[in-house]
């Protein structure tokens, strides 16, 4: 039978409980007992197997239309071990705007540790980057829409591309969730989240996953040995409250989405805004890609104020709904700037080319009513008028 994305996000990673338990309870055990030295029921210690963390690996492995899930104490974790897949030396092409975490990863621990190499290319030039493809890369790395500038890649095109290279093809889809977007279903052979973020959906939990497709067998073994080899674990009790955000997942995102639609065609008019990155706006230079590749556009609105550092800071004290804080994909509406938040430890001078200036603010739309948002940032951006 044919199952809703709605519907299966609330039957997600059920399972038939001993004690008819509707909810998946929480195992809060380090270790389980054994009929004799290596003789057990499939469960022997909870870095390996825990039932609560396989609930929620089996949900978002459902949701994602992969074979397998794995849940990781944060999305860089996961991001981490998804590297570890490579051999040193490896070179990864990766798409130019990720969020500052990955680069910061990627330059300045993994450059080192395992001797990777890393090209960034514009995510919005196929050929450049299937240019930048040599004889050791091993990877593709890409975010879509992508932190913070709201860029895209094309799914389909980039896996063939791929495909046609033999590389690991990875796709960040953090801001998308699996509401909007499934990039396995279109040739992707890892797909990563910050399950901190829209997952979880409260801003309560540090968690991240990744999911295999179900075209890698060989890499879904590689990946349970490494998330049992390496240790980076997510406890059962975020575990629990990740498969519990679940269960709302597809309702939030569409509430997400509608009023971050609303919010950037209203910022859009507003003559303090000098520009709008939000794929669901026609002035989006991939909207048509959107349109094609995604189920909705999602709770993040990125504007260039017509104004310097100091004026952002004025608009900023005066929102009340909006709460500067980094992160995003709560039922509450965050702000933040990334060039000095989120983004602060990618080189200034990368930030500036890219076009995350002073000036670039992030919103992160939540649930509450579009009314009472727009009536915020209405009071936030007179502050000075």
């Amino acid at each position: 039978m044919s199952i809703d994305f709605q519907t299966l996000s609330v039957t997600a990673g059920l399972h038939e409980d001993q004690f008819g338990a509707v909810i998946p309870p929480i195992y809060a055990t380090s270790t389980y007992r054994q009929h004799g030295p290596g003789e057990h029921s499939g469960y022997e210690y909870s870095r390996s197997q825990n039932p609560t963390r396989e609930a929620l690996e089996r949900g978002i492995a459902e949701l994602e239309g992969g074979s397998r899930g794995y849940a990781f104490g944060s999305g860089l974790a996961a991001i981490a071990t998804v590297l570890d897949l490579l051999p040193a030396g490896s070179h990864i092409v990766a798409i130019d705007d990720l969020y500052g975490g990955s680069v910061r990863l990627f330059d300045r621990v993994r450059s080192h540790s395992a001797n990777l190499a890393i090209t960034y290319v514009p995510s919005d030039d196929p050929a450049a980057l299937e240019a930048a493809i040599g004889p050791d890369t091993r990877m593709l790395w890409v975010e879509t829409p992508s932190n913070p500038l709201n860029k895209l890649a094309d799914l389909a095109l980039l896996a063939k591309i791929s495909a046609r290279h033999q590389l690991i093809a990875v796709a960040d889809n953090t801001f998308a969730s699996p509401v909007i977007q499934q990039p396995l279903s279109h040739g992707f052979d890892i797909v990563v989240h910050s399950a901190t973020k829209y997952l979880n959906g409260h801003s309560d939990v540090i968690a991240g996953v990744a999911v295999v497709s179900k075209q890698r067998p060989d890499l879904v073994e590689k990946l349970a040995f490494l998330h049992n080899a390496t240790g980076a674990i997510l406890d059962p009790f975020s575990s629990f409250l990740v498969l519990r955000g679940i269960r709302t997942l597809a309702l939030r995102v569409e509430q997400h989405s509608r009023n971050a639609l609303e919010i950037a065609r209203w910022l859009e008019r507003h003559p303090r805004v000098k520009s709008v990155r939000y794929p669901g706006l026609p002035s989006h230079p991939q909207h048509s890609l959107a349109q094609r590749q995604m189920n909705g556009f999602g709770g993040i609105v990125s504007f260039y104020l017509d104004g310097d550092a100091s004026q952002v800071k004025q608009v900023l004290s005066r929102s009340r709904l909006f709460t500067l804080a980094e992160s995003l994909g709560g039922v509450e509406s965050l702000v933040c700037v990334p060039e000095a938040m989120t983004h602060a430890s990618v080189p200034a001078e990368r930030r500036q080319a890219l076009g995350i200036s002073d000036n670039l603010i992030r919103l992160s739309v939540g649930i509450e009513s579009a009314a009472a948002l727009i009536a915020d940032l209405d009071h936030a951006l007179a502050a000075d008028r």
